[in-house]
């Protein structure tokens, strides 16, 4: 397995709750829909031993291993509505069928994208 140039425990702290809440409510849905860790490593194509460091927020576990996880859970995710609206493409992009005509507005999203847009990792 590659270095990570940053180490998990260097994440601002508000990073590592968002890991944790998005963990905890992981857990949540696998258990609503019955469901077991082996069951959905497989079906994500993660061991479940990854599977289990997923669901516990370790914050080594891959950015895109989230993602797969939480695009189980919702097929239609697009997580380009966490981005500012500055940081759009400049032609519009027609959302899916399926979607909501208007982007959400959490003002929680836009903090945390502003936090992560002024965070400095440590130097290793």
């Amino acid at each position: 397995m590659p270095r990570q140039n940053t180490r998990p425990t260097d994440f601002p702290p508000a990073v590592l709750q968002q890991i944790a809440l998005l963990s905890e409510r992981i857990v949540a849905a696998r258990k609503a829909l019955g469901e077991t860790q082996a069951q959905w490593a497989a079906r994500l194509g993660i061991s479940q031993p990854t599977m289990a460091r997923l669901e516990r927020g370790d914050a080594s576990v891959s950015a895109a291993t989230y993602i797969l996880c939480l695009s189980q859970l919702n097929p239609q995710l697009d997580l380009t509505v966490l981005l500012p609206r500055s940081a759009a493409p400049a032609a519009p992009v027609p959302a899916p069928a399926a979607k909501a005509a208007a982007p959400a507005t959490d003002s929680g999203v836009d903090d945390f994208v502003s936090l992560l847009a002024s965070w400095t990792p440590a130097s290793v």
